[in-house]
């Protein structure tokens, strides 16, 4: 399968997959929010037929229920009318806010503010049935109350009056004016025993079983006499359209979703794949040893830094293959010639052409060992740059160490009439490989000398700044010039990029400095040059504390 496809399959396997769990969790939700709805729903009529029974049952009736019909009906949201068994219309929240009355749906709930009566243990007797007497004619004398302490602005609670087995209303507080009501619906009579309906009741107590339910009914039918009416309430409107759950358009939904994922991951495929193409054919032809191909670049995301990145691969590795190509005719150039005197002078030791002396055999000597020790810094250079230099690293005193290798130079400094000094200013402790420093101190010592004509002075110093210790090798020689100090640590370079030997800072076998920085960065330090033509150079070494 061909990467663009496999792209493909893939955007296509995450997008179907979140869009699946998606209309799943929308589901889900919808079908909680649906459930939770529909127990709201259930609880709001409880709620509208509980306090519609409770406004009847305190205030003795009908009379305001207006106000409560609106307030529910913006609490619960719902259209309410509020109708007798027969049909009359007593309150409707449509009329209420002023608006036509709409059709009314479904059947309608049974709003019925009457007692019942509940029995006591005195009750379940013959003579049981004076209680039920008394609870009829104590309810009655309770809803004329009711209805007094309602015009005079008195709350009303139901009280249970447990001896008589019914609720009364009666008011929350006591005051002169509960007082007034209940002695006015005393003295009207209501509070008398209402003796039509005692033999009934009497009746009802002689019976052996089904006392209680005859009991009941004869109360039921008393009270049915003076209590607030049934009503009936009608919730909702016809043009209401019931919940459901968004079956179609969460489906619909997931199909765009779908089809829009399949096209952007073409799209992407085919931007990511062209650039891709381009990095394939271009990765192949430096492959090839086409060291100077390139990609373009566009923009500034991913795929472009990976563009910046292969072409910057590509210039290391043409930088890599002309230093590559520029050290194998150095070196061979620095052979070259030392090895066709060497072979000259003994051919001509062998002809007899020239007389063997000691002077000649000291020469030839001496280029020997320039040529070994060529060929010794080139392996030490390529095992450091390798990283496999072996270091014996122990705690080194910078001072110390200044002074054992102007010690060890103190002789070829006097031979070239130039003045080798150190100076130090208390103990700078590294960390590192005394030997491998040594050798760096000695090749700047060297490159010095070599820089100094006779009289001059090379100093040898130790300092600190922040948490890194230096030791610099400042001399009075030529000088280099601004041009060429980005040269100096490179292999083989000379000012007038010619080959002899005689140049500053280039003597010897021209990998001194280069050897010099990578010990130095094998050691987490580094090694900084300035210079001014005429008056001297200033190598500074730095080295991490220890």
């Amino acid at each position: 399968m061909s990467f663009r496809l496999r792209v493909i399959a893939l955007v296509m396997f995450i997008a179907v997959t979140a869009v699946g769990a998606t209309a799943w969790l929308t589901l889900r939700q919808a079908s909680r929010e649906f459930d939770r709805t529909v127990t709201a729903n259930a609880e709001q009529l409880s709620l509208i037929t509980a306090e519609l029974g409770d406004f009847a049952r305190t205030r003795g009736g009908w009379d305001g229920v207006d106000d409560v019909v609106r307030r529910l009906s913006l609490h619960t949201g719902q259209r309410l009318r509020l109708t007798t068994t027969t049909g009359t219309v007593v309150a409707d929240s449509d009329l209420l806010a002023g608006g036509p009355a709409r059709g009314v749906t479904g059947p309608p709930l049974l709003v019925d503010p009457r007692p019942i009566w509940q029995p006591t243990p005195e009750s379940i007797t013959q003579s049981g049935f004076k209680i039920v007497l008394s609870a009829i004619a104590e309810y009655r004398v309770g809803l004329v109350n009711a209805a007094c302490l309602a015009k005079a602005g008195v709350a009303v609670r139901m009280a249970d009056l447990r001896m008589l087995g019914v609720q009364v209303p009666q008011p929350v507080a006591y005051s002169a004016a509960t007082k007034t009501c209940e002695v006015q619906a005393r003295a009207e009579g209501y509070g008398q025993i209402d003796r039509a309906h005692e033999a009934d009741l009497q009746r009802c107590a002689r019976l052996a079983t089904g006392s209680v339910s005859c009991l009941q009914d004869t109360f039921a039918a008393a009270v049915a006499d003076f209590a607030p009416a049934q009503l009936q309430v009608y919730v909702g409107a016809a043009e209401q359209a019931p919940r459901s759950l968004p079956v179609d358009s969460t489906l619909a939904t997931a199909g765009i979703v779908a089809v829009a994922a399949a096209a952007v991951s073409w799209l992407l495929s085919r931007r990511v794949l062209r650039p891709i193409g381009a990095l394939t054919a271009a990765s192949r032809r430096v492959g090839d040893g086409d060291l100077a191909e390139r990609v373009p670049v566009r923009g500034h995301d991913e795929l472009a830094g990976l563009a910046r990145s292969f072409n910057r691969m590509a210039d290391s590795l043409q930088r890599s293959e002309e230093l590559q190509r520029r050290m194998i005719s150095d070196v061979a150039h620095e052979l070259r010639t030392p090895l066709a005197n060497l072979r000259g002078y003994l051919e001509a030791l062998k002809d007899g052409v020239l007389p063997a002396s000691p002077e000649l055999f000291e020469s030839l000597h001496d280029e020997a060992v320039l040529q070994q020790r060529i060929v010794d810094d080139l392996q030490d250079l390529a095992l450091a740059e390798a990283g496999v230099l072996t270091y014996r690293r122990t705690g080194v005193d910078l001072d110390e160490l200044v002074a054992t290798c102007r010690t060890a130079h103190a002789a070829p400094a006097a031979a070239a009439g130039v003045d080798l000094r150190a100076a130090g200013g208390g103990p700078h402790r590294v960390h590192g490989d005394p030997d491998r420093l040594r050798q760096v101190v000695g090749n700047l010592i060297r490159n010095a000398l070599a820089a100094t004509p006779p009289g001059g002075t090379i100093t040898l110093s130790t300092g600190t700044d922040g948490g890194a210790h230096l030791l610099r090798v400042a001399d009075t020689g030529h000088g280099v010039t601004e041009a060429d100090l980005p040269h100096l640590f490179d292999r083989f370079w000379r000012a007038d990029q010619a080959r002899g030997r005689a140049k500053p800072y280039t003597t010897g076998s021209g990998l001194g400095l280069a050897i010099a920085r990578q010990i130095l960065a094998d050691h987490h330090g580094s090694i900084d040059v300035t210079s001014q033509v005429g008056v001297g150079t200033v190598f500074t070494v730095r080295l991490p504390a220890g």
